[in-house]
């Protein structure tokens, strides 16, 4: 017998196979039924999807064997990743000198093998899918094609088990990141608020107590900084509202009415400018998350008042189920959204670059939110508007 020796990029080859994390793995169907197949096709009572490591020849998959590996200086395997050709053939292994008397032979009667190298997209040798007899015998040609086409699906199994590997943990990389910024925006959100409503009351005092030493370049910056100390504050809130969207989207479901959850929403915005509000002709009995809802048609409704530039203010709400979905429609007579910033304007931080009817601008992350509650509801929401004249909101949310 001759033991296989190693390939001269033998430290490459085992990384690679290492990067694969298949080694001393459970049998899995996919690759169980390759060899299925591959026996069956060959006409052959074993076939195995092999990969070598340091010194042993691990079976990924073994029909027709009861054992899960072998010594890597015995296996046929070893001397078929040496092997410059495509399907590595012994016809006869009692005739050649490097398996004649090989334990496999002599103990196990593995007289005939095929092997096919599995290949990675570098080049290295991984291991075999290859086939034994316990006699010899050929393969002919459509046998040889239909071997090594395996061997190539084979390896594409393996690069798609690497990459999905990679991809969780790319997944659970993003995860633990995302959660740091949560946790980041949360801290330094709730640190700034205080600081930000001393700035607002402080201003307020000054203004009061020191306005008649103050003249109107000094009353004027006073507002300003109050201005903006409220304007950063609502930032601040937004910010809050977007990363704790995600507790409201696991709230457990409500049994509520439309018309009632829409009262208490205009009650709680306060309105102090002429407008109208037409509630849905239905009033629809609901059941899901009450919280999440009261914060996606919070946000909305809030957008079309601010976003208005009429002198009557006019949202229409609408409401309808069907076996699947409850399909909200709101349309305003507000400023519109133009059409290239459409597409765009449910991104974190995107703004269409209006101001409100305070001459404010937004801080592009209200619908940011609403859509991160929509699609957590499991439904999706999408914007028709025409510049000038106004935009309508169009969501679904589960039943």
């Amino acid at each position: 017998m001759i033991a296989p020796t190693n390939p001269s990029n033998e430290r490459e080859r085992l990384e690679a196979v290492l990067e694969y994390d298949l080694l001393d793995t459970l049998p899995e169907k996919d690759f169980d039924s390759i060899t299925t197949l591959t026996a069956n096709i060959c006409e052959v009572p074993i076939s195995l999807v092999t990969l070598l490591d340091t010194d042993r020849n691990f079976l990924k998959s073994h029909f027709g064997v009861p054992f899960n590996e072998s010594p890597r200086d015995i296996s046929f395997c070893g001397h078929a990743i040496l092997d410059d050709a495509e399907i590595f053939v012994i016809e006869d292994a009692r005739n050649d000198e490097r398996f004649h008397d090989n334990p496999l032979v002599a103990d196990h009667n593995a007289i005939f093998y095929a092997g096919v190298p599995l290949r990675n997209p570098d080049g290295y040798a991984l291991g075999t899918l290859c086939v034994f007899d316990v006699k010899p015998r050929t393969l002919n040609d459509k046998q040889k094609d239909a071997l090594k086409a395996l061997a190539y699906q084979v390896t594409n199994l393996m690069e798609e088990r690497k990459k999905n590997k990679q991809l969780i943990g790319l997944q659970e990389e993003l995860r633990a990141k995302n959660e740091e910024l949560k946790t980041f925006a949360g801290v330094i959100s709730h640190d700034m608020k205080m600081p930000l409503a001393n700035m607002i009351v402080t201003s307020d005092i000054l203004k009061s107590k020191y306005s008649d030493n103050l003249d109107e370049q000094g009353k004027k910056y006073l507002s300003y900084l109050k201005k903006s100390s409220f304007t950063l504050s609502d930032y601040i809130s937004g910010l809050l509202a977007h990363y704790e969207s995600d507790k409201i989207a696991f709230n457990e479901n409500d049994q509520f009415d439309v018309h009632h959850l829409l009262e208490e929403i205009v009650d709680l915005l306060n309105i102090d400018v002429d407008c109208e509000i037409n509630l849905p002709d239905e009033n629809v009995e609901i059941s899901c998350n009450r919280a999440a809802l009261e914060q996606i048609l919070l946000n909305l409704i809030g957008n079309s008042i601010k976003y208005n530039d009429k002198e009557k203010i006019v949202i229409d709400i609408d409401c309808r189920y069907d076996d699947e979905f409850y399909h909200f429609t709101l349309s305003d007579n507000g400023v519109g959204i133009p059409e290239d910033k459409q597409e765009e304007i449910f991104n974190l931080f995107s703004t269409v670059g209006n101001v409100d009817r305070n001459g404010n601008k937004g801080h592009g992350i209200g619908l940011s939110t609403v859509q991160k509650l929509v699609n957590g509801m499991g439904g999706e929401i999408s914007v028709n508007s025409v510049l000038g004249e106004g935009t309508t909101f169009a969501f679904k949310v589960k039943c």
